[in-house]
């Protein structure tokens, strides 16, 4: 039994479309020479890599502008993908991986055991209706850095000590004992 791969647009531009993956090599992104195309405004031309290593798919991102993650976990380098990992490239589009087993002389393809079924694509809909007001979407989680807040207000208290000293010296008027070379005090 030989493995067959596969990815399902779990939310994105065609929600239930799933992605044979077949190759050594597949390029993910919105440009038409990807393996993967998506068509959606948040993905990068040339987005993510796929590479088949050793049976199985390690997916890397490309430098694109608005991130891959795996299980809501941004990559940093290559990752491993294992049936049911959810991979999400920017903040809306979100695939499901899934590895499915192949029998040569089967008829049809069964999931691996453990596995999610495989989901086949949604009958065309001649127009899309708009999301419930309530609806939230799948968004991975966004890990926040507390750096440019610490840093922000880091400069604003030195500013402000700044301007607390020279009003200190201006109303005891200390120009002459700080700054005599400033104002020919000291001549």
């Amino acid at each position: 039994m030989a493995a067959q791969f596969q990815f399902v647009m779990r939310s994105g531009p065609t929600p239930g479309a799933t992605y044979s993956l077949e190759g050594d090599q597949i390029t993910i992104g919105r440009d038409s020479n990807n393996g993967v195309v998506i068509n959606d405004s948040e993905i990068s031309r040339k987005h993510a890599r796929l590479t088949f290593q050793g049976g199985k798919y390690v997916l890397d991102d490309l430098g694109s502008t608005n991130g891959t993650f795996v299980n809501g976990q941004r990559l940093v380098g290559p990752v491993v993908l294992k049936a049911g990992d959810v991979v999400s490239l920017g903040e809306q589009i979100v695939l499901m991986f899934d590895a499915l087993s192949v029998d040569a002389g089967a008829t049809m393809v069964a999931a691996r055991k453990g596995a999610p079924a495989p989901v086949a694509p949604p009958a065309p809909v001649a127009a899309a209706a708009p999301p419930p007001s309530n609806a939230t979407p799948a968004a991975p989680a966004k890990q926040r850095s507390w750096l440019p807040l610490v840093i922000g207000i880091g400069i604003l208290l030195l500013i402000c000590l700044c301007v607390v000293v020279f009003w200190y010296i201006d109303q005891n008027y200390l120009w002459c004992t700080f700054f005599p070379f400033l104002t020919g005090c000291g001549k």
